[in-house]
């Protein structure tokens, strides 16, 4: 069997971007991101090297949103990669990236982030505030899937067809435990996934708390950059069939009101599908009962294509365990930013929620093992975006035509910065530009996740660590 023998050598790249146009969710606004680019090489038993990539926008407004200014969380986030970066050479790896990824998850990072955060509360960082769990696992994910992308290369095959007992040395039931009766001795993740993956995806569309909705609402300092800025463009040219609606949790009026507008407009559209997405803002279920009861008596046609509510309330489920099961009644609901791992989904099950939404900043290993649990006690799923640009966006979808959503996966690195990604468009043009309302991945090929890196002419910049085991 293929094992990995030790971590050779260790590249980290960060890579700013800058929105075209300003994004809003909750109570952040996202102007610009860093991408934390990871390159590690390994080598098996046989001597035989491999080196994969990984990569994911460190989107601290997402993450970590605090009063802190932008900055000193992008500085925090910054030093803790490195800080990752130096743990991860020492690993002495497993057979399997998933049995590596989910042991460093579970044993190194809990450690290296209470560390940290000692540090942020004596002020001798710059954020002052401790980092959450959910910040530091953005901060790994790019390490995880760079792990995954090269034992996929050892193994001379795509990452999702390494899954399976060929592969693992250990079944489901060392990482997962299972609820009435469920076990998961003698599963592996690749039962779980879709039989045929989708080559082809709905995509949605973002609408941000600040996206103009027609050109009445434009002010003439918009972009004028040949990309759509209003949602009726963006719904023409993209063909686009799917809405995800940003919502502010704390302003009923408001709330209602884009709802309705953007319900209009979508239908007027040709757009079949809609979401609502309350960003953590919520406090009690009686805000959104209220909302949903509203929009079915008087907008029946948009109640009946909301196809899902997601996450409205607070992102530490531990600490803010609502009964939602009035809210699940009406619409599926579906965790996001308090789907940290398995779980605490099992907590949110029992909580009344019925649907995790999955991201690939949570590392690669967190999300595979979140899909199983989840599919094996009937929630649903969803794969949601971070903006991911780049090769951040390629693992994204892979994850998405894989584990088998309930409609397709929300894309929207090219409504805020499209041009970031445009090396990488030039040999994928399908995964970055939304055509007929969808993504196309079939331009991915080869082992690993299939980036064909060689072929993409991205220039990057020197590293910011490079480490080898020498180092």
């Amino acid at each position: 069997m293929l094992k990995m023998s030790r971590i050779t050598g260790l590249r980290l790249y960060f890579l700013p971007v800058t929105t075209r146009v300003p994004l809003k969710f909750g109570h952040e606004v996202v102007k610009a991101v860093t991408c934390a680019r990871v390159a590690l090489r390994v080598v098996d038993d046989a001597g035989r090297a491999a080196e994969g990539w990984g990569e994911t926008p460190l989107s601290v407004q997402w993450a970590w949103p605090v009063v802190a200014r932008y900055e000193a969380r992008l500085a925090a986030a910054q030093d803790f990669c490195r800080r990752l970066a130096k743990a991860w050479m020492g690993v002495a790896p497993e057979a399997h990236a998933l049995e590596t990824g989910q042991r460093f998850n579970e044993e190194t990072l809990p450690g290296l982030l209470g560390e940290f955060n000692t540090e942020q509360i004596e002020g001798r960082a710059g954020a002052g505030t401790p980092m959450p769990r959910l910040a530091a696992l953005v901060c790994n994910s790019p390490f995880d899937l760079a792990l995954h992308d090269a034992f996929g290369k050892l193994a001379e095959r795509p990452v999702y067809q390494t899954y399976g007992q060929e592969f693992l040395t250990s079944d489901l039931s060392r990482f997962l435990q299972g609820d009435d009766g469920i076990s998961f001795r003698g599963r592996y993740p690749s039962d779980y996934f879709a039989p045929i993956p989708d080559r082809q995806l709905p995509a949605w569309h973002l609408v941000g708390g600040l996206d103009a909705l027609e050109p009445a609402e434009l002010t003439g300092a918009e972009p004028k950059d040949g990309h759509p800025v209003v949602l009726t463009d963006w719904i023409q040219r993209d063909g686009l069939k799917c809405l995800k609606v940003k919502l502010r949790g704390n302003d009923a009026a408001w709330d209602y009101a884009r709802l309705h507008k953007t319900g209009q407009l979508g239908l007027a559209g040709g757009v079949e599908w809609f979401s609502a997405d309350f960003n953590c803002t919520v406090e009690a279920p009686g805000y959104v009962n209220d909302m949903l009861d509203r929009v079915r008596a008087e907008i029946p046609a948009l109640y009946a294509r909301l196809l899902y509510v997601e996450q409205p309330f607070p992102y530490e489920l531990e600490n803010h365990r609502i009964d939602v099961h009035s809210v699940s009644a009406r619409k599926p609901l579906f965790l996001d930013e308090s789907a940290h791992d398995w779980r605490l989904i099992r907590l949110g099950r029992d909580l009344g929620w019925t649907g995790v939404a999955l991201k690939t900043c949570k590392t690669q290993s967190g999300a595979i093992l979140s899909a199983c649990w989840a599919k094996a006690h009937g929630l649903a799923l969803m794969v949601q975006d971070l903006t991911n640009p780049m090769l951040a966006q390629i693992t994204h979808a892979l994850l998405a035509s894989h584990v088998g959503t309930i409609m397709g996966v929300e894309t929207n690195a090219m409504q805020f910065y499209p041009e970031a990604s445009a090396p990488e468009a030039v040999v994928h043009p399908g995964l970055y530009q939304r055509q007929n309302g969808k993504i196309d991945l079939s331009t991915l090929a080869g082992p690993g996740f299939g980036y064909r890196l060689e072929e993409i002419h991205r220039e990057l910049p020197p590293p910011d660590l490079d480490l080898t085991l020498d180092s």
